[in-house]
């Protein structure tokens, strides 16, 4: 024996729960291809500062 709260609880949460999934899919998919929003600095190429690692030094 059901109470008819409880399925309409039931029926009222099911939208609600498709409407979230749907939400963050698309939020996700919004911010793979939307534009960058990094701020790194227009340096350009940064020239090598350091030595190359011997070959028969083991780490």
């Amino acid at each position: 024996m059901y109470k008819p709260t409880i399925l309409r609880q039931l029926f009222q949460s099911i939208p609600e729960a498709i409407g979230r999934v749907i939400s963050f899919i698309s939020g996700a998919v919004t911010r793979i291809f939307g534009p960058t929003d990094d701020d790194y600095p227009k340096t350009g190429v940064q020239p090598f500062e350091g030595d190359p690692a011997k070959d028969n030094k083991q780490f």
